[in-house]
């Protein structure tokens, strides 16, 4: 009889989390669409929700000039955010489940400063600027930017991995990777002093951070990327489960740790790669995101995580973006000043919880 009643119990428990799971990816999908309706009326030109519906629905809008703004600028703008907000939170849940450490990302350990020795390397040394480079050259010049950021955020990547099997404390990783970023800034800025100066406003340009660069011959070549490297994270799913109860443990289970942190690496640098090659390295969304579905979900299941980190993630690159364009008239701000103040305050929280529970993941 007390079997039962404990069955009925958990039945019900499990039920109600089911049902709370549910909610919040509704939530969260109703703030999806808002976001990237409200990033596509609002700007220089503000243009009723009503209107950019009919406009994005095929229909006539009441002035032409605005069919033009939505389709030609504004639209390969939302789309480009709403995969570079996806692509950079998955890729910062992958590299906190690898390194067991929730202040890992991107930019923290490196990867966005590979990335971008990538891309300097082939902005700088080129004989023509940055808008012409991305313009001209088309699919060769686009997937020139992919695979040198792609290859440059892998190579520290794969630099920290072999660092992090001889280093346990999770600061020191996180200083040494801080470290591994001053180099490749280094380097850099060793390539800027020999550049010239319209490559060297060009490259800076870049550095802020940008989803509006972004042309419709340029986004053929990012989605797809994008979502290749997305598609290995959902199957890493399982597997990464199992990396957070320990590799013995994950090897017991038949997990090949070698191949999955291959496998890992490949996702993380191709999305945080892509992402950088066309819109600059992208502070704080990576190491945000995941925290705040950890917190939403109360769940460390990456089957649930990688999902709701994907539209969480799309949900605050449109914030950031809309932000960026109507803060202050007539004025552009630096996208990543943006994805600063918003990521600030999660790290902080994330910080000192850690310091009072001392565990992971939350």
């Amino acid at each position: 009889m007390l079997i039962k009643k404990h069955e009925v119990i958990n039945r019900f428990l499990l039920r109600k989390f089911i049902s709370k799971k549910y909610l919040i990816f509704s939530i969260l999908l109703i703030c999806l669409i808002l976001a990237f309706l409200l990033d596509l009326g609002f700007g220089a030109v503000n243009i009723p929700i009503h209107e950019v519906m009919n406009i994005l629905l095929g229909q006539e809008a009441e002035k032409t000039t605005w069919t033009n703004i939505i389709l030609k600028f504004r639209l390969p703008k939302a789309l480009t955010a709403t995969l570079a907000g996806a692509a950079l939170g998955v890729s910062g849940l992958q590299m906190q489940t690898l390194f067991k450490n929730p202040l890992a990302g991107p930019f923290v350990l490196g990867i966005s400063s590979g990335a971008s020795l990538g891309v300097a390397l082939v902005l700088l040394t080129a004989s023509v600027t940055v808008p012409t480079l991305l313009t001209d050259l088309g699919i060769i010049g686009d997937f020139s930017l992919v695979i040198a950021a792609s290859f440059g955020g892998a190579s520290v990547l794969g630099l920290m991995l072999v660092v992090s099997r001889r280093v346990q404390d999770t600061m020191t990783l996180l200083i040494l990777g801080l470290l591994f970023g001053y180099a490749t800034s280094a380097i850099v800025s060793i390539l800027l002093q020999f550049s010239s100066k319209e490559r060297i406003q060009s490259y800076i340009m870049w550095t802020f951070g940008s989803f509006s660069g972004v042309t419709w011959q340029q986004l053929a070549i990012l989605a797809p990327v994008i979502c290749v490297g997305l598609l290995i994270a959902v199957l890493q799913s399982k597997s990464l489960n199992a990396l957070l109860l320990g590799e013995s443990y994950a090897r017991s289970l038949g997990l090949t740790v070698q191949k999955t942190r291959f496998s890992v690496i490949s996702s993380a640098s191709i999305l945080a790669g892509a992402i950088t090659a066309f819109c600059g390295p992208i502070a704080f969304l990576g190491v945000a995101i995941p925290h705040l579905c950890r917190s939403f979900f109360n769940t460390s299941d990456h089957r649930i995580l990688i999902p709701s980190v994907i539209i969480m993630g799309a949900i605050l690159a449109l914030v950031a973006d809309l932000s960026s364009q109507i803060l202050i008239n007539q004025m552009v701000l630096p996208l990543n000043a943006i994805t600063a103040l918003i990521g600030t305050p999660v790290v902080t929280w994330v910080i000192l919880k850690r310091n009072s529970k001392k565990s992971f993941p939350s």
